[in-house]
């Protein structure tokens, strides 16, 4: 799989294929990964993967637990009505794909309640860094984790980023043994092989057009 592949079939896979996911290949994933580009090096992000027993453990833990109140903002771009569309777009064609109708609040409820289980997948990585990083190193953070997703799929795999996992960081914090005032939780993300045939995993998509993000200048 060439780089152009990995980039247009990845997505975010919301149903696995009950297959666990090999402890060699996400170990070649995770040590590839580490080349990512990053401000003076620092290296920011740091992660703990997770499979069977002690993510069952963490995930009973969070069933149990109501969400605490969020430590950093992931929903104020839809305060602007272009990027609010993009938002509706996308859960517009995942509930669509479900067969979830607008009106139905419940079932819409228990299908974004499924992040919780991290939509079945076999293994989940969690995802922080100290409180000391700032906003490039965030950013490296996600180039980091953009670069995992693309190895991956070079693996044959799949993930699914979950910001959903912040309303948890207290529970994740303490499963892990971390130090709730030096680390910041930043992010879930669940890994596994894709269901093909689920129709979450199918609707179409869509992408600002290329002329909307980016000028070239200089160019005849």
């Amino acid at each position: 799989m060439n780089v152009t592949e990995a980039v247009t079939t990845r997505r975010s896979i919301r149903a696995f294929l009950d297959k666990p996911v090999e402890y060699d290949k996400i170990r070649r994933v995770m040590d590839t990964a580490r080349w990512a580009a990053s401000g003076c090096n620092y290296q920011p992000w740091e992660a703990a993967i997770l499979t069977g027993q002690p993510l069952q453990e963490l995930q009973a833990k969070i069933a149990s637990t109501p969400p605490q109140e969020l430590e950093y903002d992931w929903d104020s771009p839809k305060s602007e009505d272009a990027y609010k569309q993009r938002l509706f777009g996308i859960s517009r064609g995942m509930f669509d794909a479900l067969g979830i109708a607008r009106d139905d609040t419940a079932a819409r409820m228990a299908a974004m309640g499924r992040n919780a289980t991290s939509f079945d997948a076999p293994a989940v990585m969690f995802v922080y860094f100290p409180r000391l990083m700032k906003e490039p190193q965030w950013s490296d953070t996600g180039m980091w984790l953009q670069t995992v997703a693309l190895l991956l799929r070079e693996e044959g795999l799949d993930s699914c980023f979950q910001e959903f996992m912040a309303f948890y960081a207290n529970v994740i914090r303490d499963h892990l043994g971390l130090d709730h005032d030096r680390y910041m939780f930043f992010c879930g993300m669940a890994i596994g092989y894709r269901d093909a045939q689920a129709p979450v995993n199918n609707f179409e998509r869509e992408r600002v057009p290329l002329e909307q993000q980016v000028r070239f200048i200089g160019w005849d």
